[in-house]
Parts: structure tokens; sequence; C-alpha cells
């Protein structure tokens, strides 16, 4: 699918955020705006709006895309392992939780919610995730957090970084969308790439794709907010 976004103007939007965020000035509505350095790592978000799209009519879609750079690489998963993965995981310094650990939750509602909000997200070993709803309930499925499997010739580290590098497009009642497709320390271009790759896959879920597009913004979490396509 060809790309619509104008490469000079998707450069240089990345450009000014990556400025702004290390403190530099730059030019916004033809006036200087001061960045900012903050004392965290910005995500770099894409935000789009959509148009001739009736969210109660046409058919709803969902969609999940590996980039090729991680957007959050400070995303914390948990292991819900068998031992062998236990194991592992402790290995390359992941938090991981057994069965034996999961029943000590007792299905407590409480504290099955502590645990999704405690992880972003968590992998589990193909044993263990038939057992997930039976030992902790809805919990981790209502937070939108139900594990990814780990199958026993899966890579760990490479399972998780293919979690921490897929976005999802998914329309709900509303026409704006927004997912992380990078961080303010990255390359300038992993950023233009991951943009573009996010924005081609979007359109392709579309009806009319590109035509389904009316605004693309991107920024960074403090930044202000640059727009990529009109």
């Amino acid at each position: 699918m060809a790309n619509k976004l104008n490469a000079a103007l998707l450069d240089k939007s990345v450009e000014d955020i990556l400025a702004y965020s290390s403190g530099g000035t730059i030019k916004k509505g033809g006036a200087d705006v001061n960045g900012k350095k903050r004392n965290f790592t910005e995500t770099v978000e894409i935000q789009i709006t959509l148009k001739n799209y009736d969210p109660q009519r046409d058919k709803r879609f969902s969609g999940t895309f590996r980039l090729p750079s991680i957007p959050r690489p400070n995303l914390k998963c948990c292991m819900l392992g068998n031992a062998a993965h236990c194991e592992q995981a402790d290995r390359i310094g992941i938090p991981h939780m057994s069965v034996d650990d999961l029943k000590k939750l007792n299905k407590n509602k409480k504290l099955v919610k502590k645990l999704a909000k405690k992880y972003d997200f968590f992998l589990a070993s193909d044993n263990m995730i038939k057992q997930i709803p039976r030992l902790l309930g809805p919990g981790l499925t209502k937070a939108g957090k139900f594990p990814t499997l780990l199958s026993s010739s899966d890579d760990m580290q490479e399972k998780i970084d293919e979690v921490k590098s897929t976005i999802k497009f998914q329309m709900k009642k509303v026409m704006c969308l927004n997912v992380a497709i990078g961080n303010v320390d990255m390359e300038k271009q992993q950023i233009i790439v991951n943009t573009q790759l996010a924005a081609n896959f979007l359109a392709s879920l579309l009806k009319k794709q590109w035509q389904n597009i009316g605004q693309m913004y991107i920024k960074s979490t403090m930044g202000p907010p640059m727009q990529i396509f009109f």
C-alpha cells in the first residue's frame, strides 16, 4: 500500500519532537516554543481521527502489528509459569508466579486487580493458561491483560520483545485512536519507520483505507501535537 504521509513533514515533526523533549526550541504556529527535558522517558504516540466512518453501522475493526523498533521498552512483564519457565524467568530477571503463588491469591478480586495493575502484560505457560480463569477469575481479562501464551519451544526474551513491540488498533465507539509508536530515546529514523508502518497498517484495516483517515498527529507525552496528515 502506498504511503500517503509526506516524508519531509514527518521528518521535520519527529525532529521537532526530539528537539522539544531534549529542551530545545522549536517553531510552532510561527512562534518559538521552548522545550523541557523531563526526568522520565517520554513516549511518542500517533493520534488518528477517522472520517466517513460510522462506529454504529460500519464493521468494527481490530488488528495487531509488530513494529521493528520497540516503542515502550519499559513495559513490565510477569511470567505465570510452570517450573521450567519460572526458572528461565529468574535467569533473565523477569518477575514470575507459579500455580501455587496464584492459588494464594484465593480469587480475591482486590488482589487480582492489584496484580493486574502491577504489570503491563503477562505471559503464561501452555499448561497454565487454561487454569488462569479458574485460579484468578475474570480479573486479568477485565483489565485487558489476559496472558499471552509462551509455549515450551518459544524463546522467552524474544516473546517479551514481541509483545513490547506489538501495537493494537481497535475500533471502539469513538472516532479517535491512539497508540504508542516510539519514545524520545529512539533514533529519529526508528520513529519515522514505526510511524509509517503503523499508519499504513491502520489504513489497511479500514474499509476505504486512507480515505477513512481525517487527521493524524504525533506527539510526545509532554510535547505539543504535530500534524502529519491532513
